[in-house]
């Protein structure tokens, strides 16, 4: 198993650099890319110049950006990490483990949701865990995971404003499984601290509503007024 780590990124200079520098250290992962939508920060520059790391510029947007760097890309499986996402030690064998049966065509990790600095919401951050448990379709922050054939009989994530992760883990089901793998990445806390109530309905109204048929551009439109 090839596998590369994807990285999309918009103005992430204060976790960038250790993000790719622990993500590219990790065994079996053979090269990471970072997919840069147009940062206005020092997140390019924070790169790390490693030989397995690669830098790809792309329109702004979390899917276009995936694209761009699934483009880029030498693996025969992709993994999609947000910049502020950690991998367990092993993630690669528990991939690996996962794709040895043939209808699996991708899967997701469990997420840790946990603060960066201590704060009473501390606790309050793991009920957005428990979407991670449950569900058969895995979102963005579980650091999913997919066959390179797979993402390519689907065209890879469909460039819409909002939802693409939802959106694509649904098309994705319907080629083959979908594996929740038994381990959790750490997801950061940070933009739930600083926004409880706002995150809170981002992650579990809002994929709510797609469900039942709003489309990514309401969606969208709502997203940008209550930010």
């Amino acid at each position: 198993m090839r596998l590369s780590v994807i990285i999309p990124t918009l103005n992430e200079q204060e976790v960038i650099e250790a993000q790719v520098r622990r993500t590219a250290s990790l065994a079996g992962v053979s090269e990471v890319i970072v997919a840069d939508g147009g940062s206005a920060d020092a997140t390019v520059p924070r790169v790390p110049r490693l030989p397995e790391v690669r830098v790809v510029a792309a329109p702004r947007g979390r899917a276009s950006q995936m694209n761009a760097g699934a483009r880029a890309a030498s693996g025969d499986v992709l993994l999609f990490l947000h910049a502020d996402v950690r991998l367990p030690d092993d993630a690669a064998r528990h991939i690996e483990a996962a794709l040895v049966d043939p209808h699996t065509v991708g899967g997701a990790f469990r997420t840790w949701t946990a603060p960066d600095r201590p704060t009473w919401l501390g606790p309050l951050l793991h009920l957005a865990d428990l979407r991670s448990r449950y569900t058969s379709l895995p979102y963005g922050d579980q650091a999913p995971f997919v066959r390179r054939a797979a993402f390519d009989a689907l065209g890879g994530f469909p460039e819409q404003p909002l939802m693409e992760d939802l959106e694509f883990s649904l098309r994705l089901h319907r080629l083959g499984a979908i594996a929740r793998v038994p381990a959790r990445v750490r997801v950061s806390g940070r933009r739930f601290v600083v926004r409880p109530l706002f995150f809170t309905a981002l992650v579990n109204v809002f994929p709510a509503l797609y469900r039942l048929g709003v489309s990514p551009a309401s969606l969208a439109r709502w997203y940008a007024h209550v930010r």
